[in-house]
């Protein structure tokens, strides 16, 4: 089973978009996908159509060992895609989990429990910061998956964030791997954002994915109608994107035989 984290420790640059939006390409492609809502402010819950009084159990039980993951898992309304919600529960957790046993590695115990099969990929949607939540996520996950936002700011975050990957691979896990990174709110008409994107791939490379995820009101409305744009509006700008982005992913993950299938 495959675990990627979607992190940036900066806010509003498109991670839990970029985590709904690939799962359900994925799922659409016959993959069974989890998203677990690991930020408190429980936006891809939101995003997915996850009314609060259905979160009856949230991804703060799974960290403090209160239900399996099985158990916290919510059917969305795609199918062959499945959501361990957030809760307001969770913005205590980081604070509760310091006195507890192996709290670097809370999700990733939990996670190692899900039935055999079950899930395909598990997308791990990060809070905006390098806290105890962020680093619960990268501790389980076997790669990072990091949405970039096309401005000045972006970069300089960007070094604080492969600062903290480089941390805990030394301290919590060796094995995780940058998936790639994906270029967000691209605005064709404003200039810095071409500078941002070719100062990223001087920077990094191949890990940048080609295709860029422009900024798009659609991509902006869908949450606000409880699904994701590729549902909202796979036509627009925004869905074909990550519909792209979607496809390029798959081509660095090793494809599950029944998905094959």
């Amino acid at each position: 089973m495959i675990r990627i984290a979607v992190a940036n420790q900066k806010g509003g640059v498109g991670k839990t978009t970029t985590a709904i939006n690939i799962g359900t390409a994925l799922a659409a492609t016959g993959w069974k996908v989890l998203i677990v809502d690991l930020d408190p402010q429980g936006n891809a819950s939101t995003g997915l159509g996850i009314n609060r009084a259905d979160r009856v159990r949230s991804s703060y039980d799974l960290l403090v060992g209160a239900c399996d993951v099985a158990e916290a898992s919510i059917p969305t309304r795609v199918p062959r895609l499945d959501i361990v919600a957030s809760t307001v529960d969770l913005s205590g957790a980081e604070i509760e989990l310091v006195d507890m046993e192996r709290r670097a590695h809370r999700l990733d115990i939990a996670l190692s429990e899900a039935p055999a099969g079950r899930w395909d990929v598990i997308l791990i949607d990060c809070p905006p910061s390098l806290g105890l939540l962020t680093i619960n996520a990268m501790s389980a996950a076997s790669s990072l998956l990091v949405p970039l936002q096309c401005e000045f700011f972006a970069l300089e975050g960007l070094s604080q964030l492969l600062q903290t990957i480089e941390q805990v691979r030394a301290r919590f896990n060796p094995e995780l791997q940058i998936l790639g990174v994906a270029l967000t709110m691209y605005d064709r008409r404003n200039r810095l954002s071409e500078q941002v994107a070719q100062d990223v791939r001087a920077c990094l490379g191949k890990l940048v994915f080609e295709t860029i995820i422009p900024r798009n009101v659609r991509l902006s409305e869908a949450p606000s109608h409880g699904m994701p744009a590729l549902i909202y509006d796979h036509r627009c700008s925004g869905s074909e994107a990550y519909i792209g982005l979607a496809r390029e992913l798959m081509t660095r993950l090793p494809r599950p035989e029944r998905a094959a299938a």
